[in-house]
């Protein structure tokens, strides 16, 4: 089982919890590129144009509605 498939099944799980680097890894091997960063919130967007912003709070983990945002622009709920 690949890092990947590790990570998304974390994220899939009830209730979810991984850490900003954790979901930087996901959006980046889904196509989603960092395009800014303010403050502590970075937004990533891909080729087709969607676009979400986490916030990186230092060394936490990121808060479970974020998490249920990328579990549906990834569409892995289905």
């Amino acid at each position: 089982m690949s890092k990947l498939d590790k990570l998304i099944q974390k994220l899939l799980r009830n209730p979810p919890e991984l850490s900003y680097d954790d979901v930087y890894y996901i959006l980046t091997q889904f196509g989603f590129q960092e395009i800014s960063s303010k403050g502590s919130h970075h937004t990533f967007r891909n080729e087709q144009k969607s676009k979400i912003t986490i916030p990186k709070q230092g060394g936490q983990a990121v808060k479970r509605n974020y998490l249920k945002q990328i579990v549906k622009l990834l569409e892995l709920d289905k």
